[in-house]
């Protein structure tokens, strides 16, 4: 079923999960080794290195996760051009292309979570699943049914 408003909604929904994207990308550099980020931290940690962590190894985790910031950054980037050509266009092709992306992600991300045994990270994923492919699937199918009648 196709509503104005729920087309609106979904778009400006997906624009902050994007604009989200992009900030935490910004912030990750910056803000790795904050107290927050402790707990997450000290699970991918012991996951590793078990109770005794050694300093070089969470100097190095903290090096990932800024150098991950960036590469989040720049997924928002490609995700916040898809959406616009997505909104403008009624391109299902656009909204396609995001699902498809998400859809080869999670499962290899999970993946590899679950083999380290890093159950943020599969939280993390899954809350990313839940919120974002429900706007996009109903975005793919209006548009799609859109572009069938015209």
């Amino acid at each position: 079923m196709h509503s104005p408003f729920l087309r609106r909604w979904a778009i400006r929904w997906m624009y902050a999960a994007i604009a989200t994207h992009l900030v935490v990308g910004m912030l990750l550099p910056w803000f790795a080794d904050a107290a927050i980020f402790s707990g997450y931290h000290r699970g991918i940690e012991t996951a590793f290195w078990g109770a005794t962590v050694p300093a070089p190894a969470h100097a190095q985790q903290i090096w990932w996760i800024s150098l991950f910031g960036p590469t989040v950054q720049s997924a928002a980037l490609w995700m916040g051009a898809l959406a616009w050509i997505g909104d403008r266009q009624r391109s299902a092709f656009a909204w396609g292309a995001l699902i498809a992306g998400m859809l080869l992600w999670a499962p290899q991300d999970m993946m590899v979570s679950l083999r380290a045994g890093c159950w943020d990270n599969i939280w993390i994923d899954t809350f990313a699943l839940a919120t974002m492919l429900p706007p996009l699937v109903y975005l793919y199918c209006v548009d799609r049914t859109q572009a069938v009648r015209t």
